[in-house]
């Protein structure tokens, strides 16, 4: 007697398994307790970009799942995973976006990854730069401690918890309400903090939350407008470049004083803020 085949799980399905498993191992770990997980962070950048224990751990699990389930795809993790496959696909993983929120208790963080193409012949290790036109098949984000899972790319569908979702119909940035970041140390810097300011003045309102990922889900579901930070690294930016073009919004990277920005909303609005960072440029 023939025995039934059970099919491999599709990138989104497999996707949304990890990342909700990914998701429940870090609130497991910091259950333990914050001020555990405080003392235990490693400072990357500055006090502000720092790993915990929940991130390593996350994309401990992540990679290793990802090696089982998809053998011939390259690894790219934020927290240093890596593997060079042969399929010319590469996972993108973020096991946790919004790390100092995490470790401070809130719940605005998720875990997210994206799976793109188009990157073949470059380093793995660089930053979103190079990665900012790759193609994004899949970007999926998960938010634990709110149950939503957005996922969307040029093969699957704009969704939040499996519901068709759409970009705000509005093209002026002046209707919409704008999420951004900047670290405060850039502020002293011309290069950022001029062109910032040139597109910070434009939106009816302003939100600086804390999670790139969180933030562009919201952009791709209309309840944030558009979405402006320069300098994304590649997890930061491709899952939620994914799901927001595939929710009909526009994407773009624009290069201004040497920083790269980052901007993803409906198309007029991302051409109005393109055009504001643009006239930040400062005398070199």
């Amino acid at each position: 007697m023939a025995t039934e085949t059970i099919p491999a799980p599709s990138d989104s399905e497999l996707a949304a398994k990890l990342l909700r498993a990914a998701g429940a191992l870090a609130v497991s770990i910091r259950a333990k307790g914050l001020q555990e997980l405080q003392a235990g962070r490693q400072i990357k950048a500055n006090a502000a970009d720092f790993a915990t224990a929940a991130d390593l751990a996350a994309e401990k699990f992540l990679y290793e799942q990802l090696r089982l389930a998809r053998p011939e795809d390259s690894i790219l993790g934020e927290e240093g995973a890596g593997f060079e496959g042969s399929s010319g696909r590469v996972w993108v993983v973020d096991p946790v976006d919004g790390t100092f929120n995490f470790a401070s208790g809130s719940t605005y963080w998720c875990s997210a990854l994206a799976l793109v193409t188009g990157v073949s012949g470059v380093d793995l290790r660089s930053t979103a730069v190079n990665f900012a036109h790759a193609e994004v098949l899949l970007g999926a984000i998960y938010q634990p401690e709110e149950e939503k899972m957005w996922m969307g790319g040029s093969q699957h569908q704009a969704t939040c918890n499996g519901q068709l979702i759409s970009v705000d119909s509005r093209q002026q940035v002046g209707e919409l309400a704008a999420g951004s970041y900047i670290h405060p140390g850039w502020l002293a810097d011309p290069r950022a903090a001029v062109p910032w300011q040139r597109a910070a003045v434009l939106p009816a309102t302003l939100r600086m939350l804390g999670s790139g990922s969180c933030d562009l889900a919201r952009v791709g579901q209309g309840e944030l407008g558009v979405w402006f930070q320069h300098s994304c690294p590649s997890w930061d930016w491709l899952p939620g470049k994914g799901v927001v073009e595939a929710a009909g919004g526009d994407t773009a990277v624009v290069p201004v004083n040497g920083l790269e920005w980052f901007v993803a909303g409906p198309a007029g609005a991302v051409a109005e803020l393109k055009a504001a960072l643009e006239q930040g440029a400062v005398p070199a």
